[in-house]
C-alpha cells in the first residue's frame, strides 16, 4: 500500500519504509495530534515521538515492538496526555529539551540539546532545536547515516507545517522560529526532505520553501 500520511482521529494508522527505518504515524486526541512510532528495521527497537493522546490507541500501535525511547517534542499539553501511562508500559528514556521539560508530567531523564543524537538500535534521529513556537521546541531529523543525505525524514512538532511554522505569541518569538526554521532545516536541508508535523498532513522542503518570504512578510 502507498504511504499517504493522511490520517483521522479514530482512523488507521499509516505506515512506510525507508532505509533502515519503519516509521507508523496515527492521530489522536481532540486536538489531531500526530503521533509517530520509528522502529529499527534490523533490530526492531522503537522510538516514540510525542505520546500526544488516547494512550490505548498507542499501545496497540506499538503492539510488541520494545520502545527504548520516548521524544516530546515541546512542552504543551495536547503533545504529552498519554506520555504518563506511556512511560509506564513502555519503561522507556524520556528525551525533551531542557528548556520544555520542567513542563512535563514525568520526569525527563534525558535532556536534549541541539545537534545531539538519540540512538535506538542501530539507528539514531539528530536533534534540532527550533526556538519560537516554546522555548524548548525540538525537531528529529534522520538521515540513515548519510545515506539519505538528499531526501532526509523530519519530525518537526508545531515548529513546521504545511503552509507555515508554529504558532507564535510576539514578533520576536515568530522572528526567532522563523530564523531557525531558516537556518537549520531550510538551509542545510535538501528540497526531498520530508516533513512529518505534529498535526495534519506530511510535506516536503521543497513544496513549502518558495512561500518562505511569504511567510516572512505576515509573520506567521
Amino acid at each position: 500500500m502507498t504511504y499517504t500520511g493522511d490520517v483521522q482521529v479514530g482512523g488507521p494508522a499509516d505506515t512506510r519504509d525507508i532505509d533502515g527505518l519503519t516509521v507508523t504515524k496515527i492521530a489522536v486526541g481532540p486536538y489531531d495530534n500526530n503521533a509517530y512510532l520509528l522502529r529499527c528495521t534490523s533490530t526492531g527497537q522503537g522510538l516514540l515521538i510525542d505520546a500526544a493522546a488516547e494512550p490505548e490507541r498507542l499501545i496497540e500501535m506499538i503492539g510488541d515492538t520494545p520502545v527504548g525511547v520516548i521524544v516530546t517534542t515541546h512542552r504543551h499539553p495536547d503533545h504529552w496526555q498519554a506520555l504518563t501511562e506511556l512511560a509506564k508500559h513502555t519503561g522507556a528514556e524520556l528525551v525533551a529539551h531542557e528548556a520544555d521539560a520542567s513542563a512535563l508530567p514525568v520526569r525527563v531523564t534525558r535532556l536534549a540539546s541541539h545537534g545531539d543524537r538519540v540512538q535506538f538500535g542501530d539507528v539514531s534521529v539528530a536533534v534540532v532545536h527550533l526556538r519560537g513556537h516554546t522555548p524548548g521546541s525540538i525537531a528529529l531529523v534522520y538521515d540513515a547515516d548519510g545515506r539519505l543525505d538528499d531526501s532526509p525524514h523530519l519530525w518537526t512538532g508545531d515548529s513546521l507545517f504545511p503552509g507555515g511554522v508554529g504558532k507564535t505569541t510576539t514578533p520576536e518569538t515568530f522572528t526567532s522560529l522563523f530564523n531557525d526554521v531558516s537556518e537549520r532545516l531550510f538551509g542545510p536541508l535538501p528540497d526531498p526532505a520530508w516533513v512529518y508535523p505534529g498535526h495534519g498532513k506530511d510535506t516536503t522542503l521543497g513544496v513549502e520553501r518558495p512561500h518562505l518570504p511569504e511567510w516572512r512578510e505576515r509573520g506567521w
